[in-house]
């Protein structure tokens, strides 16, 4: 299994644990990644189409050129790309006048052939969740896990879980199973983490994130686990805020996907990077020590 990978620019920046952790876990898998290296950000959303479908046809493009599957470790990015690819599929006149002003001039050219494919999405449709199950050295039995899939993984339905692929709607929660863990179910586990308006409405942003990280701990979570870096970067890293703006204790600790999955295949927490969260993860490491003593 070969893909061409997207790793985006949080995964190496806002959160740098984030990459290794996913290289390893592919390796691991034997889960080959040409790693893309001269393409831009997918705009992230907060981008016009004018702007972020030139770019992102740019990689398109690039990926297209290696006859691979493009793959994401980013729920935002995955949502992006996928709507994207959609327009530049779906209409051949936007594709062509993208292509003629934007790709001409590196000789570059998008036909319109590319799959996009989230990490998550891939352990399921491609790798297998049952082969995954049985690569599993460390079960989490006993760790309650609240899974997070943000807004972006889900929606529009109609494109991010077209007919066929109606499993993605609980693929997070199928993973933590298989992994072994215990999945607690929050009602906001496909709503926005807050980030996209953190610096327009800190207050909602805050009031979103505490909501979330305070439904995972009144339902007994362990942790909560999500397959965006960004949707990380809010629950993770403005936790702090959130317990102020709530004026309740939250310590919810929030871990990436592959870290979760790594977890389960052996790795070490210091290997997946679990000490570089801004949230303790130590409580976390003490009951998966207790679960395998």
């Amino acid at each position: 299994m070969a893909y061409a990978f997207y790793p985006g620019c949080v995964s190496r920046g806002g959160c740098p644990e984030l990459y290794p952790a996913a290289k390893m876990v592919c390796e691991k898998l034997n889960i080959e990644l040409a790693e893309l290296t001269d393409v831009g950000c997918s705009g992230a959303g907060v981008l016009s189409q004018e702007v972020s479908d030139p770019i992102n046809a740019r990689t398109l493009a690039k990926v297209e050129r290696m006859g691979m599957t493009m793959m994401t470790i980013c729920s935002t990015c995955q949502g992006v790309f996928t709507q994207a690819n959609h327009r530049l599929k779906s209409y051949a006149e936007r594709r062509e006048r993208i292509n003629r002003e934007y790709l001409a001039s590196e000789g570059l050219e998008y036909k319109g052939t590319v799959d996009v494919k989230h990490f998550l999405w891939v352990l399921d449709e491609e790798y297998g969740l049952d082969k995954l199950k049985g690569q599993v050295v460390r079960p989490l039995a006993g760790l309650k896990v609240a899974p997070f899939y943000g807004c972006y993984l889900r929606r529009p339905p109609e494109l991010m879980m077209p007919k066929g692929f109606e499993r993605r709607r609980s693929v997070l929660e199928n993973t933590v199973e298989a992994l072994g863990g215990e999945v607690v179910r929050i009602s906001g586990r496909s709503k926005c983490c807050g980030f996209p308006i953190l610096t327009s409405n800190e207050d909602a942003s805050l009031a979103m994130c505490g909501d979330h990280t305070l439904e995972a701990r009144q339902k007994g979570a362990d942790c909560v686990v999500t397959p965006c870096p960004l949707c990380h970067l809010e629950l993770d890293g403005k936790q702090a805020d959130a317990e102020k703006h709530k004026h309740e204790n939250i310590d919810m600790p929030i871990l990436h996907l592959p870290q979760l999955v790594g977890l389960a295949l052996g790795f070490s927490p210091k290997e997946m990077g679990l000490d570089k969260h801004l949230v303790s993860t130590e409580d976390v490491v003490k009951k998966l020590e207790a679960i395998r003593t």
